[in-house]
């Protein structure tokens, strides 16, 4: 059984790097097909696809956060990580993890997630 847990600061000040770490347990970020990603819901709002990185490293960037998106991984931890600079109040939402699966060029869906956690953005 594959599991996500996201961690990190639940309160960022407008204008800092927001931080996120997703430690996966029960299977590898290497294992081939597999794209982690994270998404976001802000409140009362819609989810938001904000990008992933792929079992072999690449990565992918919703166009219109790409200009202030970083992922990247830690393979020894098993670990991948979101970092989110000059966050405005807009930023604020509950972040989640999840893994992706593709057969060849299709997606089959986000099949697990992590249980999300609140990230505030406020002086």
């Amino acid at each position: 059984q594959v599991q996500l847990q996201e961690s990190g600061p639940g309160l960022v000040k407008p204008s800092q790097t927001l931080s996120l770490t997703c430690t996966v347990s029960g299977g590898s970020i290497t294992t081939n097909h597999y794209y982690w990603s994270w998404i976001r819901q802000p409140p009362g709002k819609g989810l938001e696809w904000m990008g992933a990185i792929s079992f072999d490293g690449y990565t992918f960037y919703n166009s219109s956060l790409k200009s202030h998106i970083s992922i990247s991984r830690d393979t020894s931890k098993n670990q991948f990580s979101l970092q989110l600079t000059s966050v405005t109040p807009e930023d604020t939402a509950v972040y989640f993890c999840a893994r992706e699966g593709y057969s060849g060029a299709y997606s089959v869906g986000m099949d697990y997630w992590g249980k999300g956690t609140l990230v505030t953005v406020s002086s």
